[in-house]
């Protein structure tokens, strides 16, 4: 397990710094990972923060299945994401809101490691954590379509957020006791 994160890990910045030594020059063609140009080589990542969308939705998806030492486990890895991306393949703006959202996004993701076997904790830290993802996937292209929803009763009745990649209902504040409490606000494409 450790050797396949460290390959995905190398992986990606492989492919982070072709796109950052690219000059520009050659027509690219895009696809849902990346530029790539039509001589083949990457010019510029258009999801830079695809790897931390990933781990989130699969983290709200433990989350979603009362599944906390699955969610501690993606947390850490989520964790990682976030100190892996390449801040030099972001553009200004993307660079400022990372910047914005990165230690708190972290603290968060190492909380909810660190709290398996209290989901109601988890679950307090995935409420920031869902803020912290949205800020960052509405400054960067997700490379998927996405479903800002809503769930009223979260928080004796306050609500909270949360992304997901379906528009079906699936509350990961509330679980399996209220799986369909819920309503999508906004859809990011």
């Amino acid at each position: 397990k450790k050797m396949k994160t460290i390959i995905l890990s190398l992986t990606l910045v492989s492919i982070l710094f072709a796109a950052c030594n690219n000059n520009g020059s050659e027509k690219a063609v895009s696809d849902s990972t990346a530029s790539v140009a039509v001589s083949g080589e990457a010019t510029e990542n258009k999801a830079p923060a695809r790897e931390i969308l990933a781990g989130y939705l699969k983290l709200k998806n433990a989350l979603t299945n009362d599944n906390d030492k699955e969610a501690a486990a993606i947390a850490t890895q989520l964790a990682k994401a976030f100190k892996a991306v390449d801040k030099t393949a972001l553009n200004a703006e993307q660079s400022q809101v990372f910047t914005d959202v990165e230690a708190d996004a972290i603290e968060h993701a190492e909380h909810i490691a660190a709290n398996a076997g209290d989901l109601v904790h988890q679950r307090e830290h995935f409420e920031t954590l869902s803020v912290e993802v949205y800020e960052l996937v509405k400054a960067t292209d997700a490379g998927q379509k996405l479903y800002y929803t809503n769930c009223p009763m979260h928080n004796n009745n306050k609500g909270a957020n949360w992304l997901s990649e379906t528009k079906e209902i699936k509350n990961p504040y509330l679980g399996q006791a209220m799986l369909t409490c819920g309503l999508v606000k906004e859809e990011l494409n």
